[in-house]
Protein backbone atom coordinates (compact mmCIF):
# COMPACT_ATOMS: atom_id res chain seq x y z
CA UNK A 1 0.00 0.00 0.00
CA UNK A 2 1.69 3.66 -0.83
CA UNK A 3 -1.11 5.66 0.90
CA UNK A 4 -2.69 5.17 3.94
CA UNK A 5 -5.96 6.74 1.77
CA UNK A 6 -6.06 3.31 0.19
CA UNK A 7 -6.19 1.15 3.15
CA UNK A 8 -9.59 -0.15 4.14
CA UNK A 9 -9.42 0.54 7.21
CA UNK A 10 -9.25 3.86 6.42
CA UNK A 11 -11.64 3.87 4.19
CA UNK A 12 -14.54 2.31 6.19
CA UNK A 13 -13.84 4.49 8.95
CA UNK A 14 -14.12 7.80 6.91
CA UNK A 15 -17.26 6.08 5.58
CA UNK A 16 -18.42 5.35 8.96
CA UNK A 17 -17.88 8.94 9.94
CA UNK A 18 -19.82 10.61 7.18
CA UNK A 19 -22.77 7.93 7.61
CA UNK A 20 -22.83 8.46 11.45
CA UNK A 21 -22.83 12.15 10.99
CA UNK A 22 -25.72 12.40 8.59
CA UNK A 23 -27.67 9.67 10.73
CA UNK A 24 -27.25 12.28 13.50
CA UNK A 25 -28.58 15.09 11.30
CA UNK A 26 -31.89 12.87 10.52
CA UNK A 27 -32.56 12.01 13.96
CA UNK A 28 -31.62 14.90 16.00
CA UNK A 29 -35.13 16.14 15.85
CA UNK A 30 -36.64 13.67 17.95
CA UNK A 31 -33.83 13.68 20.35
CA UNK A 32 -32.77 9.84 19.45
CA UNK A 33 -28.99 8.61 18.67
CA UNK A 34 -28.27 5.92 16.51
CA UNK A 35 -27.41 3.31 19.51
CA UNK A 36 -30.98 4.35 20.50
CA UNK A 37 -32.59 3.96 17.30
CA UNK A 38 -30.77 0.50 17.01
CA UNK A 39 -32.47 -0.67 20.13
CA UNK A 40 -35.83 0.84 19.57
CA UNK A 41 -35.88 -0.77 16.24
CA UNK A 42 -35.20 -4.51 17.96
CA UNK A 43 -38.21 -3.14 20.15
CA UNK A 44 -40.51 -2.15 17.59
CA UNK A 45 -40.18 -5.63 16.25
CA UNK A 46 -40.40 -7.57 19.61
CA UNK A 47 -41.39 -5.05 22.20
CA UNK A 48 -40.61 -6.75 25.66
CA UNK A 49 -37.38 -7.70 25.22
CA UNK A 50 -34.76 -7.87 27.86
CA UNK A 51 -31.45 -5.54 27.65
CA UNK A 52 -29.54 -8.56 27.58
CA UNK A 53 -31.38 -10.22 24.32
CA UNK A 54 -31.29 -7.52 22.93
CA UNK A 55 -27.25 -6.13 23.30
CA UNK A 56 -26.83 -10.35 22.10
CA UNK A 57 -28.71 -9.05 18.97
CA UNK A 58 -26.78 -5.57 18.13
CA UNK A 59 -23.50 -7.10 19.41
CA UNK A 60 -23.14 -4.48 22.52
CA UNK A 61 -21.67 -5.20 25.51
CA UNK A 62 -23.78 -5.18 29.27
CA UNK A 63 -22.05 -1.47 30.42
CA UNK A 64 -23.21 0.08 26.87
CA UNK A 65 -26.56 -1.59 26.67
CA UNK A 66 -27.43 -0.49 30.11
CA UNK A 67 -26.21 3.16 29.39
CA UNK A 68 -28.47 3.28 26.11
CA UNK A 69 -31.40 2.12 28.03
CA UNK A 70 -30.78 4.23 31.01
CA UNK A 71 -30.61 7.39 28.92
CA UNK A 72 -34.08 6.05 26.60
CA UNK A 73 -35.93 5.30 30.01
CA UNK A 74 -34.90 8.61 31.24
CA UNK A 75 -36.62 9.81 27.68
CA UNK A 76 -39.55 8.27 28.68
CA UNK A 77 -39.03 6.07 25.46
CA UNK A 78 -39.16 2.76 27.69
CA UNK A 79 -39.94 1.36 30.71
CA UNK A 80 -38.28 -1.59 32.88
CA UNK A 81 -40.59 -4.04 33.94
CA UNK A 82 -40.21 -6.98 36.78
CA UNK A 83 -40.44 -9.96 34.29
CA UNK A 84 -43.38 -11.56 35.72
CA UNK A 85 -41.59 -15.24 36.03
CA UNK A 86 -38.33 -14.02 37.01
CA UNK A 87 -37.88 -10.87 39.60
CA UNK A 88 -34.01 -10.70 39.21
CA UNK A 89 -34.91 -10.13 35.14
CA UNK A 90 -36.60 -6.95 33.64
CA UNK A 91 -38.29 -6.46 30.41
CA UNK A 92 -38.22 -3.43 28.10
CA UNK A 93 -41.48 -2.20 26.94
CA UNK A 94 -41.96 0.71 24.86
CA UNK A 95 -44.22 3.68 25.88
CA UNK A 96 -46.55 5.47 23.85
CA UNK A 97 -44.41 8.35 23.03
CA UNK A 98 -41.65 6.02 21.45
CA UNK A 99 -44.74 3.73 19.84
CA UNK A 100 -45.33 7.41 17.85
CA UNK A 101 -41.97 7.80 16.94
CA UNK A 102 -41.70 4.55 14.86
CA UNK A 103 -42.36 5.76 11.80
CA UNK A 104 -40.80 9.06 11.41
CA UNK A 105 -37.69 7.25 12.88
CA UNK A 106 -37.76 4.58 10.27
CA UNK A 107 -38.54 7.13 7.64
CA UNK A 108 -35.01 8.66 8.74
CA UNK A 109 -33.12 6.20 8.29
CA UNK A 110 -34.59 4.78 5.41
CA UNK A 111 -33.71 8.14 3.76
CA UNK A 112 -30.23 7.62 5.49
CA UNK A 113 -30.24 3.94 3.23
CA UNK A 114 -31.60 5.25 0.18
CA UNK A 115 -29.35 8.80 0.36
CA UNK A 116 -26.24 6.03 0.42
CA UNK A 117 -27.57 4.31 -2.21
CA UNK A 118 -27.58 6.64 -4.19
CA UNK A 119 -24.29 7.69 -3.96
CA UNK A 120 -23.48 4.26 -4.26
CA UNK A 121 -24.96 3.86 -7.38
CA UNK A 122 -24.81 0.38 -9.48
CA UNK A 123 -22.15 -0.35 -6.48
CA UNK A 124 -24.97 -0.41 -3.58
CA UNK A 125 -25.97 -3.52 -3.52
CA UNK A 126 -22.02 -5.22 -3.98
CA UNK A 127 -21.24 -2.53 -1.08
CA UNK A 128 -24.03 -3.05 1.18
CA UNK A 129 -23.20 -7.46 0.83
CA UNK A 130 -19.27 -6.47 0.98
CA UNK A 131 -20.28 -4.22 4.61
CA UNK A 132 -22.43 -7.25 5.90
CA UNK A 133 -19.18 -9.74 5.16
CA UNK A 134 -16.95 -7.45 6.89
CA UNK A 135 -19.21 -6.58 9.74
CA UNK A 136 -19.66 -10.83 10.25
CA UNK A 137 -23.23 -10.55 9.53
Amino acid sequence: MERVEECVSFLVGKAAQRISRRAKELLSPFDVTSPQYAVLKVLFESDGLTAREIGERLAIDGATITGIVDRLEKADLLERRADPLDRRVYRLALTERAKSLARPLDAAMDQLNEESRVLLGESAETVYQGLKTLSGR
